[in-house]
């Protein structure tokens, strides 16, 4: 659907453009020649700069996160209700071992999860690594020793704040970009004037066509900043959002099972937290769960 929008921005820009133009095509192909020819040089000079700023103001990792980002567009959520089942089931084969055989039980999965034949039930989460480790230290912390809920939750809430300061950064860089490229574009239309300024001999005819592509570096810097990079923003920000969507998720049902909660009350916490888009049925759920293999020590 992203795609979609963003294909009928240029449908509702330029056939506005032409119903504006009271549907004078040989008018409107002439005027689109004129921008056309603008372009190029505009274009560089705005997205150009703006990339290069976006280059010198972030770290090289946040470029390589940004970039990967772009997927929002296709794939605007990080997990479906597919993979929010496999979560729930993992968590409570995970409980019910817990609680049958005590938390020294998980020791030889959590200490080499990638190996782990009940984490490779769940092959979606284990080969979800940053999430495996988030749920796999605490659990090496519980089975230490500490199982006070209120101490866990709270660096629990501490490192999910990290990981949502991390995972937002990308959409904060591509904001603040979206938001200097209307500026860019005037700096591009002053260069226009400027060059048109050293023509000032030319026949109006002329000028008017200069002063018309020195234009276009306005109409290019907003309409790109506003229409294009702003909403990419917003959909990398979408996503990172329900990629914290998870950790929490992991979260809630952990705390809720240290609480003394069974572990399929534990997981319902977790299913209840869930947005409703991709939270699965206490039913649907339910059946999953009567599916699954008695845990193995």
């Amino acid at each position: 659907m992203k795609i979609v929008g963003l294909v009928m921005v240029l449908f509702c820009t330029f056939g506005g453009l032409l119903i504006a133009m009271g549907f004078d095509i040989p008018k409107f192909i002439k005027l689109m020649g004129l921008i056309g020819k603008a372009v190029p040089g505009e274009f560089v000079i705005i997205f150009g700069c703006a990339v290069c700023a976006f280059i010198v103001a972030n770290s090289p990792t946040t470029i390589k996160t940004t970039l990967s980002y772009f997927k929002a567009i296709t794939k605007p959520e990080a997990h479906s209700k597919d993979d929010y089942i496999e979560l729930l089931s993992m968590l409570y084969t995970l409980f019910k071992l817990a609680r049958t055989k005590g938390w020294l039980a998980l020791e030889q999965h959590i200490e080499n999860p990638e190996e782990s034949s009940l984490f490779g039930q769940f092959p979606n989460f284990q080969h979800n690594h940053h999430a495996l480790v988030f749920l796999c230290d605490y659990l090496r912390i519980i089975s230490l020793g500490n199982e006070n809920p209120y101490e866990i939750e709270a660096l629990m809430d501490e490192e999910i704040e990290t990981i949502s300061h991390h995972e937002q950064h990308p959409s904060h860089a591509m904001q603040t970009m979206a938001d200097g490229i209307p500026a860019l574009g005037i700096v591009a239309a002053v260069l226009g004037v400027i060059k048109t300024m050293s023509s000032i001999n030319e026949p109006p005819e002329i000028l008017g066509k200069m002063i018309g592509g020195a234009l276009v570096g306005t109409f290019l810097g907003v309409w790109l900043g506003y229409t294009f990079i702003s909403p990419i923003a917003g959909a990398m920000r979408g996503r990172a959002d329900s990629e914290i969507m998870y950790f929490k998720a992991i979260k809630v049902g952990v705390i809720a099972f240290l609480n003394g909660a069974a572990p399929q009350v534990s997981v319902e916490f977790s299913r209840k937290f869930l947005p409703h888009d991709v939270q699965p049925k206490f039913l649907e759920l339910e059946e999953h769960l009567n599916a699954l293999p008695s845990p193995a020590a």
